[in-house]
């Protein structure tokens, strides 16, 4: 993956410039370190554009365990590529070793974090998130489900607080069996 660098300056310059364009004053005391900020919000928000999620899955252990492994309520955040607004919620993460291959559990949080702190959409954040396990740990099956509240729908446009958008993305037996899949939405609602 190309290593991308945050501008810290054109964001900073961006910045002052939106608080010009709403027309407040940028010097007033509250708002002169806004842009400093704001850029370092982005360079901490943004950070997974510089990480590539495979390699958290690169080390696994050998455990024949060939049975669903399901990582529930993994909070996460993001914000959505539309206006910039957080979406959060939590991510359940599952997959069914094959071959012995399991990975430790905290790569699965990991995965999802890393692709969560880029500008997304839900949806392929739910989709990269299942289709990085399932490349990279060749597993029976994957299956994410991620619900989460969008401040785009709370804060602007339809104000309702509160919703949540819940997305889902299944591969292998998940997909193609309906008592796998059965069995993993009974666990993530236990």
């Amino acid at each position: 993956m190309e290593k991308k660098t945050i501008d810290r300056n054109k964001i900073q310059n961006a910045v002052l410039m939106i608080i010009e364009a709403i027309g407040e004053d940028p010097s007033r005391e509250g708002l002169q370190d806004t842009p400093r900020r704001v850029a370092d919000l982005y360079e901490e928000v943004f950070s997974g554009l510089d990480i590539d999620p495979h390699d958290f899955l690169q080390v696994s252990f050998t455990e024949f365990h060939d049975e669903l492994v399901l990582v529930k309520d993994i909070p996460i955040y993001s914000l959505c590529e539309h206006h910039l607004l957080p979406f959060y919620g939590k991510a359940h993460v599952a997959y069914i070793p094959r071959g012995g291959k399991v990975v430790g559990i905290s790569k699965l949080a990991r995965v999802a974090e890393t692709y969560a702190h880029r500008p997304q959409l839900q949806e392929r954040l739910t989709s990269q998130i299942a289709d990085c396990i399932n490349d990279t740990l060749k597993p029976f099956g994957v299956a994410v489900v991620i619900e989460a509240e969008h401040m785009c729908m709370t804060m602007r446009g339809i104000r309702k607080p509160g919703a949540m958008t819940v997305t889902s993305a299944v591969r292998g037996l998940f997909e193609t069996r309906s008592e796998t899949r059965a069995e993993l939405f009974a666990l993530i609602r236990s």
